[in-house]
């Protein structure tokens, strides 16, 4: 009985902590050019130990709308001493709040967003929007 009562007691300490792989919300630090930009990134493991980023932002006007205009908004994570990567695309919809989600092998790197014409590029060119360092 109190073995089992012990097993329950594991199992549900998992079911909530996530298997031990527990996240934490990092800010992200917006640029002067978007003062009422706003947002998190909520940065976990998955079971294989990789990095798992959850970007959320706030009050982020339409590419489109941004001087010069922009296309959109590219997601780059660039690892110490590496080039940016282009994680993609940045969607934001018309009450002006966006969410991207993706994973990574690294595990200490800069989690930026820039406003872009190519959203494809291979290395960021556009002002850029926000930016966080993370680790875990």
């Amino acid at each position: 009985m109190i073995r089992n009562l012990v097993l329950l007691c594991a199992l549900v300490s998992l079911a909530v902590f996530g298997l031990g792989c527990g996240g934490k919300k990092v800010p992200m630090t917006a640029s002067t050019s978007v003062p009422a930009a706003a947002g998190h990134a909520e940065i976990g493991s998955d079971r294989n130990g990789n990095t798992t980023i959850d970007l959320k932002v706030h009050h982020l006007a339409k590419p489109e709308s941004l001087t010069p205009p922009a296309t959109g908004y590219v997601v780059w994570i660039q690892p110490s001493g590496q080039a940016p990567q282009n994680q993609g695309q940045l969607q934001v919809n018309g009450n002006l709040d966006g969410e991207y989600k993706t994973n990574t092998s690294y595990k200490k790197f800069d989690l930026f967003v820039t406003a872009e014409n190519n959203l494809h590029a291979s290395n960021p060119s556009g002002p850029e929007i926000m930016r966080q360092q993370v680790s875990r």
